[in-house]
């Protein structure tokens, strides 16, 4: 895409407005269970965990309104949660990150749909569902019928995430549909299963490749498979328009009239395709709530998940970063740079899916073949690496001569993540990175060999937390310092 097509995208996306959209479907409470599993029992052939400590995340539905509310839209969820205390939790989380909670509905006869992920350093040895997958129905469902049929109805429109767990029965879902079109909103669905008749009248579904097909019976092999399966979903839900996600190939659409077209994919680097169908649902709603054609909505939807598959594991991109990378005159280095939080995030992220992340930090402050060679190597310890860089006022405390640093914060994080090996990079103002590392808690910490004898900040709290330090080899007669020495003459 030209640079003033994505530049006409950002000012799109710039102007739009905090719409107010209402998630309806199935929350889920993800919870990892960080430890280790290093002996068999002898009681059974299998692991004994020791279990450490365990982290909490927003799933399902959930993911998808953070995914919304990172884009700017005052979003909200409407689903069952169980008399327990994983709803409980469930609906703090979903507070905590700004997601309206009033229109919860508590089933006391179901409990709240957790997930755990027992997770031994980096490898997941075990998931346990608490689940219910009965259609929700009594007083749960006329509460939720309660809610979807208030006039005038608060919220723009409606966005249904279906994972099958039995919140959006038949009248919950028509209810639903109504409920937007009573605001001339949309109705947007993320489909589950293989009878799409149950979401007859709504405005846009975004099945992916292999859910078409199940719904529709049609192979998809080529361009006219795709017509016939987009015809047959228009047959079965009335929608005026087909939406198939192609994955690395992009996203299909085809209009009532025959219009259709594929838009390509801007995936730039792909590592996790997990939570990119939420991300290209969410933006879609985002988009069509506030009156994006949909040819632009959906490339902004292709670029707002070309960041997510950037990402290991779930990813909310928010505004500033699409606009970021709309904007990004050098294309690698997109979405790389974050703030303390999101590396913080990351960090969580990456440890739920078993991924290594690798941590170094530095002042980068005239990057040379050394610099490379060492985050590359840093780089091959596992699965991402992270940078933590000092600020400007960090490196003037640290006395590393006059006038250092040479180049600012900005110009140094900028040149970082346009490296193919760094995949974050995150500046810390304190004078060592202690307070960054225990944020982050990597799973391999790398400092360079001359680190040996010096003592490497943030080794007690990894190598506690299961994680290891690694020195990593230097090329020799390389550094900033005696680079600056020699631009100023003083060496030869």
């Amino acid at each position: 895409m030209t640079t003033n097509e994505n530049r006409r995208l950002a000012a799109v996306l710039e102007a739009l407005p905090d719409p107010r959209i209402l998630v309806v479907g199935d929350l889920i409470l993800d919870r990892y269970a960080d430890g280790r599993a290093s002996r068999v029992s002898p009681e059974a052939p299998v692991l004994v965990f020791e279990f450490a400590s365990d982290r909490y995340l927003l799933g399902g539905a959930c993911n998808v309104a953070a995914n919304l509310r990172e884009l700017g839209a005052r979003s909200s969820v409407l689903g069952a949660v169980g008399d327990d205390e994983a709803g409980a939790r469930l609906r703090e989380l979903l507070q905590t990150a700004g997601i309206g909670t009033q229109a919860l509905v508590v089933d006391r006869t179901r409990p709240t749909t957790r997930k755990t992920r027992y997770v031994a350093k980096t490898l997941q040895v075990l998931r346990v569902d608490e689940e219910s997958r009965a259609p929700v129905g009594g007083d749960a469902e006329r509460g939720m019928l309660t809610v979807l049929e208030q006039r005038p109805f608060p919220w723009q429109s409606v966005l249904l995430s279906d994972y099958g767990k039995g919140v959006l029965t038949p009248r919950v879902i028509a209810a639903a549909i109504a409920a937007a079109r009573s605001r001339g909103g949309v109705a947007v669905v993320d489909p589950k299963g293989k009878d799409y008749s149950s979401y007859r009248g709504v405005d846009l579904l975004t099945p992916n490749r292999e859910e078409a097909e199940a719904a529709t019976g049609v192979a998809i092999r080529n361009s006219d498979d795709l017509h016939r399966a987009a015809e047959r979903l228009r047959e079965i839900t009335g929608t005026k328009t087909a939406v198939i996600t192609l994955g690395k190939d992009g996203i299909f659409f085809e209009k009532e009239d025959g219009t259709h077209r594929i838009i390509p994919t801007e995936a730039r680097a792909v590592f996790d395709v997990t939570g990119a169908g939420d991300t290209v649902v969410a933006m879609l709603t985002f988009c069509r709530t506030c009156g994006v054609s949909l040819e632009d909505s959906l490339r902004l939807a292709n670029h707002a998940a070309g960041i997510t598959v950037a990402k290991l594991g779930t990813w909310a991109p928010s505004r500033a970063e699409i606009l970021a990378r709309l904007g990004e005159t050098t294309p690698a280095a997109a979405g790389k740079v974050i703030s303390r939080e999101q590396a913080a995030e990351v960090g969580s992220r990456l440890r739920a899916e078993g991924r290594r992340l690798v941590f170094t930090n530095g002042c980068f402050d005239i990057l040379h073949a050394g610099h490379c060679d060492y985050l590359a190597r840093a780089r091959s310890y596992g699965d991402a690496l992270m940078v933590g860089v000092n600020t400007d006022a960090s490196v003037q405390r640290q006395q590393k001569g006059p006038g250092r640093p040479i180049n600012g914060l900005d110009d140094r994080l900028a040149v970082l993540a346009a490296l193919q090996a760094v995949d974050f990079v995150v500046p810390f103002d304190e004078d060592t990175p202690a307070a960054l590392i225990e944020a982050v808690t990597p799973q391999v910490l790398a400092k360079g060999e001359d680190w040996r004898d010096k003592g490497v900040v943030g080794r007690d709290w990894v190598e506690a937390h299961g994680g290891q330090v690694v020195l990593v080899p230097l090329v020799p007669g390389r550094s900033t310092t005696s680079l600056v020495d020699r631009i100023r003459g003083q060496q030869p």
